[in-house]
C-alpha cells in the first residue's frame, strides 16, 4: 500500500501510512508521531496535523481517509476551510486539554 499524502499550506506533502494498512502495520505504528516541525495525532478515525512555526493564526489540519475535512483556527475557534463536526470539535478539545495542540 502506498502512503497517503497530506498537503500542507506551502505545497509540500507529508506522508502518512494510514487507512487500509494491514493490522500488523497498524500495530507497529505509534498513535502519535511527532518531529521538530510537525505534530501528527490520530484520534477517532481522523489525523490531526500541526506545523510548528506555521503561519498565524495557530491552526490544525484534520484529515480522514487522506482528505482534508477542516482546517481549524485554534485561536478563534472557527473553521478556516471546510467544516468541523461536533465529534471533530470534541477531539480537538481533548488534544488541546492534553497540551498536544
Amino acid at each position: 500500500m502506498a502512503p497517503q499524502l497530506y498537503p500542507d499550506d506551502h505545497g509540500a506533502q507529508s506522508e502518512v501510512i494510514w487507512g487500509r494498512a494491514s493490522s500488523e502495520i497498524r500495530q507497529l505504528l505509534p498513535c502519535v508521531v511527532t518531529s521538530k516541525s510537525v505534530g501528527k495525532y490520530r484520534r477517532g478515525g481522523y489525523v490531526f496535523i500541526t506545523w510548528i512555526g506555521d503561519h498565524p493564526p495557530r491552526h490544525v489540519h484534520v484529515y480522514r481517509d487522506g482528505k482534508l475535512i477542516v482546517k481549524w483556527d485554534l485561536d478563534n475557534q472557527k473553521p478556516m476551510k471546510g467544516a468541523a463536526t461536533r465529534r471533530i470539535l470534541e477531539l480537538i478539545s481533548e488534544l488541546e486539554a492534553e497540551g498536544l495542540l
